[in-house]
Order: C-alpha cells, then structure tokens, then sequence
C-alpha cells in the first residue's frame, strides 16, 4: 500500500514540482536550488501556482475515478470524463488530446482519425497519466497490465508506439509495486512489446542511454520514459530522481510525473519530502471544480490499490 500511494502521490508531486519550469532550458532547476533538501522548490510560477498539478495528474485522477466507480476498465466512460475535462477549458492541454477529444468522433474512432490525417501521434500524453491505471491493474499480472494500458493510451493516441511505452511503463510499475527493480526489469519486458517498436524501446532504454542521445524533444514518448528511466537508475533516492528528472529540461513537469510514479513505488510514501506534499492540489475540470488535496490523493491511491486487488482475486478487468 506504501508503494502505491508513494506511486501516486510522486507522480502528482513529479508534475507540480516540474511544471514552472516546462519547456526551460537543461539546468534551470539546478541553478535555482542547487542544494537538495534547502526548500522552496515547490516555487509557482509559468501560470502554476505553487503545488498545482497539471493535465498529467487532473487525466490520472480521471481514469482512476473512471475504474473505481464503473469497477474495471470502461473506455467509453474514460473518454467522457476526458471530454467533460477538455470541455471545462483546463489551463493546459495537449493539442493532439484536445483534437481527439473535440473531433466528434465517437471514442473508439477519434485517436485513429487523428492519426489518419496528422500522422503524427507518439506524444507522451497517454503515458503522463498512467500511474492510476498502473496501481490498478498491477495485481493482475504482466499480459493484463500492458494490455490495459494499451487500451487507455488508444483512447487519445492513435499510434501504436504511444501504446507500447505506456504498456512498458505500467510493467515496470507492477515490478516495483511487488517490491522489485524495475530498470533490472527492463529487458524481460520487451517480449511483450510490439515487434515493430521493440528494437526503438531497447535502444533507448539500454543501460547505457543517456538524455543526450536523444533524436526527439522529450515530449515524444520514447526519450520521455527513457529519461524517467534514466534518472531512476542514477540516483539513489525519490527526491534526486526528481531532481535530475526536471533538470533535464524540456517537458519538465510530464517526464518528472512519469519518473515520480517509478521513484515513489520504489521508495514509497515516506520518501517523497513532506515540503513538497503539504501544497499540493489537484483542481479537476470537469468534475464539479473539485480540487483534490494530499489525502485526497493518498485516498485515491488506496483505493485504487484495494480495488485492484479485489478484481484480481475475481479475475475481472
């Protein structure tokens, strides 16, 4: 249970502590707070204010708001929840999710109808919000996870290579969950990728990849969570792994949700520095102008946890 809220709740915290400083330039964040543990970190600031989550963490509460209240996997009904969020004008949105979710297609058409005409799709918007979903199917094994994550990245993201780095991440989330090492888990993780996109996930998800290396902007889905990877596996705790997360660069609030989901299950709960807790909320457009704070969060994330579980043992998805 640890593990799960610190899954959760990292992520949140991952994407508020990033979001000032999203499309800045490598070592904003270092040259700002330079020593770990000093404080106001958790600053505000490009339109945030101070502990606010972004659409990474307001979709991951959708879709996991989404399995509890309709009991497992409705696609239908996470994409109108999508489409009431994108509809209450959130203050950030990805252009590809916004054309889905507003082209008039019906939701097992809109990602692929995008994708017809744009032919572009490889974003990391499926894979920013799939820590709930993670939490939530982990109990169910390697195939069921991947295949689920698969079938909620598909909702917004026509192309399958979006599908395939959010079903690897919701693996390596399961592993850690269990107590193990996800990065060790990698590479037992690609017999279950897509032969067309296997080889791409191995390169940049080799041990010897480094955020240099990459060929896209980190707001593609492969350098996104070969970087969340990355910093995971050089640090040594949530908080460096955050740290050098956002200091990257780029896409800074969706790469440090991604690595705070895999840092808080390794780490836990417990791990995740208190000052950067304590002022995070979670507004939800779309839903009643909620606003989720902290126990909100951690609430959210055990029942996620006990919910999946629960299925597990039916054997429901």
């Amino acid at each position: 249970m640890e593990r799960a809220v610190g899954a959760v709740v990292g992520s949140a915290v991952g994407d508020a502590l990033g979001a000032p400083f999203e499309f800045g330039p490598p070592g904003a964040f270092f040259s700002r707070f330079p020593e770990p543990g000093c404080g106001g970190e958790m600053c505000g600031g490009g339109g945030w204010d101070a502990g606010e989550a972004t659409d990474d963490t307001q979709m991951a509460v959708h879709v996991g708001e989404s399995l509890l209240e309709r009991g497992g996997l409705d696609p239908a009904d996470i994409f109108r929840r999508f489409q009431l969020w994108a509809a209450a004008e959130p203050k950030d949105i990805g252009l590809q999710t916004e054309d889905v979710l507003t082209n008039g297609e019906p939701w097992d058409r809109a990602a692929a109808a995008h994708f017809r005409t744009n032919h572009r799709a490889a974003g990391n918007g499926a894979l920013m919000r799939a820590t709930t979903s993670a939490v939530y199917f982990a109990g169910r094994g390697r195939a069921v996870t991947m295949d689920a994550a698969r079938r909620i990245a598909a909702l917004t993201h026509g192309d399958r290579a979006a599908w395939e780095g959010t079903a690897i991440f919701h693996e390596l989330l399961r592993v850690a969950l269990e107590g193990g090492d996800p990065v060790g888990a990698v590479a037992d993780t690609f017999a279950q990728v897509h032969p067309e996109h296997r080889e791409r996930y191995a390169a940049v998800l080799a041990l010897g990849w480094h955020p240099d290396d990459a060929t896209e902007f980190n707001g593609a889905v492969w350098p996104c969570l070969a970087s969340a990877v990355w910093a995971l596996r050089t640090t040594a705790s949530y908080e460096e792994a955050v740290r050098a997360a956002i200091d990257l660069g780029g896409d800074t609030d969706t790469v440090a949700a991604v690595t705070g989901g895999l840092a808080g299950a390794v780490y836990g709960f417990d791990a995740i520095p208190v000052r950067w807790t304590e002022p995070l909320h979670v507004p939800l457009p779309g839903a009643g102008e909620r606003v989720l704070r902290l126990q909100d969060v951690v609430d959210l994330a055990q029942r996620l946890d006990r919910s999946g579980k629960a299925a597990s043992a039916k054997g429901s998805v």
